[in-house]
């Protein structure tokens, strides 16, 4: 279980150091501002939709390791989805990281994003993890108003 932990961790640190599709889009048909007044995380998730797809998605703002690694590995995850499947993913990872299934269930529907199971031990980094979702789906909806984790 140590070198599992170990691994994880490893990923999640190099996603912080390393953030991908971190900048703004030029052109961007949806967006939305994210806010965890616990920990300081901002972020804005933008995004190119195009007939229900997700053609592209940026993010970009500041935040802790947990928070960065988060919006980065979703943003590489939710490319090329459709808006339905993004929402689902949204669910499933939700479910995973608040410890209401079994990491194991889900395992196979988030792939990569298992490495996040972990934080359902660490309450206030539930909300770090969970942050660029909330924020995405603020923007898949049309959102105008900026999201917190306090809203959930």
């Amino acid at each position: 279980m140590t070198e599992q932990r170990d691994l994880y961790q490893e990923i999640i640190l190099d996603h912080n150091r390393n953030p991908k599709n971190c900048g703004a889009l030029d052109h961007c048909t949806h967006s939305a501002n994210g806010y965890n007044p616990l920990c300081g995380d901002k972020l804005q998730v933008q995004l190119v939709i195009k007939d229900n797809v997700i053609e592209d998605i940026k993010f970009h703002g500041n935040g802790c390791a947990i928070s960065v690694a988060s919006a980065s590995m979703m943003t590489q995850v939710v490319k090329g989805k459709t808006v339905e499947e993004c929402l689902s993913l949204f669910g499933d990872f939700r479910e995973m990281v608040t410890g209401n299934v079994c990491p194991m269930e889900t395992a196979k529907k988030l792939g990569k994003l298992s490495v996040f199971s972990g934080v359902k031990d660490y309450p206030t980094r539930i909300k770090c993890a969970i942050l660029c979702w909330h924020t995405l789906k603020a923007a898949l909806h049309g959102e105008e108003d900026d999201i917190t984790t306090e809203d959930e």
